[in-house]
């Protein structure tokens, strides 16, 4: 089934749905999951900025793989930087480097005209890669 599952977390509201359905996988499967957080910098003339810390992105990372381990879940995980707009280009690249057999991420809602005019990374990836994409909302 799945035996090496990638799961793309950020600071929405879904990253612990997207978690617990991580979880529930690896376990069917007695999978190990490979936790990726993105920290997406917009260029400026002053150089990158990110929303969020180094630190504070390496906290949820931690938090989530302590949270998979204490279930019986084998996981591990790292905080890549991205340019702001290439996020899913990472994702795909990080699943292709793992060998993961599965992608599990999550939605944040938007409709169908935000996510036309700003874009969906979930949406890209789904376009991006040759692995099934589990969305979770």
């Amino acid at each position: 089934m799945y035996e090496k599952i990638l799961v793309a977390i950020d600071e929405s509201e879904a990253a612990d749905r997207v978690l617990t359905a991580a979880r529930e996988l690896a376990a069917l499967a007695h999978g190990e999951i490979w936790i990726v957080h993105l920290r997406e910098r917009e260029p400026s003339k002053f150089g990158t900025t990110a929303s969020e810390t180094s630190g504070e992105a390496q906290a949820e990372v931690d938090t989530a793989v302590q949270k998979l381990t204490a279930a019986g879940i084998s996981a591990a995980g790292t905080v890549r930087d991205a340019i702001f707009g290439y996020a899913a280009r990472e994702i795909v690249a990080e699943a292709k480097n793992r060998d993961a057999g599965v992608i599990v991420m999550g939605s944040r809602g938007r409709g169908d005209l935000a996510g036309l005019l700003i874009g969906s990374t979930a949406h890209k990836v789904l376009h991006l890669t040759d692995r099934p994409v589990l969305v979770v909302r």
